[in-house]
């Protein structure tokens, strides 16, 4: 199938300006365009659905502009909030411009011009007030600005002059891109289609008669209604320092089987024969979580990498049956970051029964031999049944980490 009808499969269109007319285009290459703002100095999860879909058009033959707004995320962009954003100075803007440079080329392929990365700061870093009034405010009625949904949203609780005028710097990287670039489609998330249209209105009042057009993708929510990318412990983000794989991969094995095939379609690479096959799965076995384990490799594997995969699998497994002792000291930083820790002092040997008082893992010393004499306790994977139990630093994991577990689910790390 064509690209816009592998997207409509996928339920990945949501409005586009002139179907016909883009369809058209797509039978040849043309260059496109998607603009992220440097708020914070890695993308996450809900900003992997653009990525993707850049992926899919490129691999289709087209040409992908990676737009990082390092003029714009000095403004920012009021659509889908509403409250004002907290302005950033040019330091910090510009250094998570660099950080977001360095993730998206884990995924498109900038290799000899295959796609291109371009800072807005180029051109709007220079633009003087009186020419951005002149040559892009002019174009502009006050009533069509009013009309924008990102405006009409925000106007009981009050939007500021700075984020009034945002969809007008948006609509000039545009009409900049369309000059100088060849770039004839925009795409975003839901949010942007009135940026996107002002920008389709300034080419066409600057006279311009080649066709571009404007293609939006929806704002993924999950089956609940909660919002899609959050986890207890807040965003989830593409940077491995932020979120580790194995936090990456639980995320998206935890999927619901109300959610897990849409967000096959929407961010795997699976054909639809694969995922319909899966979507059977899920129907008809769902306690395997064939779906589930599926969506969980395909995304790790793709942000992430094999090795990565391999050792979130790893913890995975190990967590799953007990087993923790072949995990390696770097797997038990990254599957045991959100579980209690104890910080114990490197030295003598220690009695099982007063680490694991230190520790939390029971609540007294009492309690504690009753939960050793009970099988209950286990040290690396292993039980330890013995009331005068003494640890060593034998049953230290690489010297730095010792894994307690209290009956089949609670785990504790005791660091070295």
């Amino acid at each position: 199938m064509d690209i816009l009808d592998d997207l409509k499969y996928r339920g990945l269109i949501n409005q586009v300006t002139d179907e016909e007319g883009l369809r058209e285009a797509l039978k040849k290459p043309i260059t496109f365009y998607c603009g992220f703002d440097p708020t914070a100095n890695s993308l996450h999860a809900g900003n992997l659905l653009i990525i993707v879909i850049m992926m899919r058009l490129q691999k289709a033959g087209h040409h992908p502009i990676a737009l990082v707004g390092g003029g714009t995320g000095m403004i920012g962009d009021p659509s889908g909030r509403s409250t004002e954003r907290q302005l950033n100075t040019k330091e910090v803007v510009d250094g998570f411009a660099e950080s977001l440079k360095n993730q998206l080329a884990r995924f498109l392929d900038f290799d000899h011009g295959k796609a291109t990365y371009l800072n807005n700061s180029q051109w709007l870093g220079t633009l003087s007030a009186i020419s951005f009034l002149r040559d892009v405010g002019k174009h502009f009625p006050l009533n069509y600005m009013l009309s924008k949904d990102s405006v009409q949203s925000r106007m009981e609780a009050g939007i500021s002059f700075t984020e009034f005028s945002y969809m007008l710097l948006q609509s000039f990287d545009y009409l900049n891109l369309y000059e100088n670039e060849g770039c004839r489609l925009e795409i975003g998330g839901s949010d942007q289609w009135g940026n996107i249209t002002a920008g389709l209105e300034l080419i066409r009042r600057k006279g311009h008669e080649e066709p571009a057009f404007g293609l939006t993708f929806p704002l993924i929510t999950k089956s609940d209604g909660t919002k899609f990318g959050k986890s207890m412990g807040g965003a989830i983000w593409l940077d491995p320092e932020k979120t580790t794989p194995y936090e990456w991969y639980q995320f998206w094995f935890n999927a619901s089987d109300d959610d897990v095939v849409n967000y096959l379609k929407y961010f795997t690479f699976l054909s639809k024969d694969e995922i319909e096959a899966l979507a059977d799965e899920v129907r008809e076995h769902p306690e395997e979580r064939k779906a589930q384990k599926t969506l969980a490799r395909e995304m790790t594997k793709l942000v992430h990498g094999e090795k990565a995969l391999v050792e979130a699998e790893d913890i995975t497994d190990a967590l799953f049956s007990g087993d923790v002792s072949q995990l390696t000291a770097a797997e038990i930083r990254q599957g045991f970051r959100a579980f209690p820790t104890f910080e114990a002092a490197s030295g003598e040997p220690v009695k099982l029964v007063d680490l694991i008082v230190a520790a939390g893992v029971s609540s007294s010393k009492r309690q504690a031999r009753e939960d050793i004499g009970n099988g209950a306790i286990y040290v690396n994977g292993v039980r330890r049944s013995l009331l005068d139990d003494v640890l060593t630093e034998q049953d230290r994991i690489e010297g730095l980490y010792m894994i307690i577990r209290r009956g089949k689910k609670k785990y504790t790390l005791v660091k070295y």
